[in-house]
């Protein structure tokens, strides 16, 4: 079973970047999928970005296409969602998850992290 840690989150104006970052400890990281999601306050938790376990395949809501990069060092049981001209909108608690399916896209997964926030002010 694999624990996931988000770090990374915090307020940035609109325009800015952040990356955050995702540890996992616990399990083969390595063979895990891995993606991003975020919750927005009164709304659903949404899907972000994926990426298969070995970092191959890629795939993003239409709301981040262009601004945001997922990415894993699966040397250093780390994945990575790089944050470019932020917006207001993209105010949320972002969270990381894995699953040990090689490529789980926008699907369910098994594992999740507590969430780390992230504040666009305009």
């Amino acid at each position: 079973q694999v624990q996931l840690v988000e770090s990374g989150g915090g307020l940035v104006q609109a325009g800015g970047s952040l990356r955050l970052s995702c540890a996992a400890s616990g399990g083969t990281f390595r063979s895990y999928s891995m993606g991003w999601f975020r919750q927005a306050p009164g709304k659903e938790r949404e899907f972000v970005a994926a990426i298969s376990y070995g970092g191959g395949s890629t795939y993003y809501a239409d709301s981040v296409k262009g601004r945001f990069t997922i990415s894993r060092d699966n040397a250093k049981n780390t994945g990575y969602l790089q944050m470019r001209s932020l917006k207001p909108e993209d105010t949320a608690v972002y969270y990381c998850a894995a699953d040990p399916l090689p490529y789980r896209g926008a699907g369910s997964y098994d594992y999740w992290g507590q969430g780390t926030q992230v504040t666009v002010s305009s």
